[in-house]
């Protein structure tokens, strides 16, 4: 199963993710679900680069994918507003994943910081 946890600091913006492990609907290579996380977990990262221009820390290992925007008040308003929508766009994602092939293979959970 792939556990995703969802950081939220005190004002409710998402700081960081994780995804970690594997869904085990298919052999390794071959899993859409893996794939479906990761693809969306990738172009996260790569867009807060990329359409926000932050640098966020991350880590793209084998059933491990870490990112954490760092701290928002060291942002432009743009920057915060981009890196907003993009964290919760990671969150909505995977939700509709789990709903859609079930918590046995995704289950999202939610943290404050």
């Amino acid at each position: 199963m792939i556990t995703v946890n969802i950081y939220r600091q005190k004002d409710g913006l998402i700081r960081r993710f994780e995804a970690r492990g594997h869904a085990g609907l298919a052999a390794s290579g071959h899993d859409i679900i893996c794939a479906a996380v990761s693809a969306i977990a990738q172009t996260i990262i790569g867009s807060l680069e990329d359409i926000a221009g932050i640098k966020p820390q991350y880590s793209l290992e084998d059933g491990d994918i870490s990112c954490d925007t760092g701290e928002y008040t060291a942002m432009t308003d743009k920057q915060k507003d981009a890196a907003s929508v993009l964290m919760q766009s990671m969150e909505v994602g995977c939700l509709q994943i789990s709903i859609s092939y079930g918590s046995k293979y995704v289950q999202v959970k939610k943290y404050k910081l």
